[in-house]
């Protein structure tokens, strides 16, 4: 993160485990291509000008939360909940 004054670098996720970050990653390129509801939520968001990495990544979050709830919930997944 190297920002200061007028110069802006690009950040970097350096929080969290790595292992788990890339297959989240890995997870969402498929489901991308493969789950409706989250390819529209990502072309949505790569059409809204943001950059294709920072769409996927924000897609990443949506799911985790997903996932969050249906094991808070003892829950199984539930298309509509996507």
């Amino acid at each position: 993160n190297r920002e200061s004054g007028a110069y802006r670098g690009k950040r970097r996720i350096r929080g969290g485990r790595a292992r788990i970050r890339t297959v989240m990653f890995m997870a969402m390129m498929s489901t991308i291509q493969s789950n409706d509801k989250f390819k529209h939520e990502y072309q949505r968001l790569v059409a809204k000008g943001k950059p294709k990495k920072v769409a996927l990544i924000a897609c990443m979050r949506k799911m985790i939360t997903i996932l969050n709830t249906m094991v808070k919930n003892g829950e199984l997944w539930d298309e509509k909940l996507a």
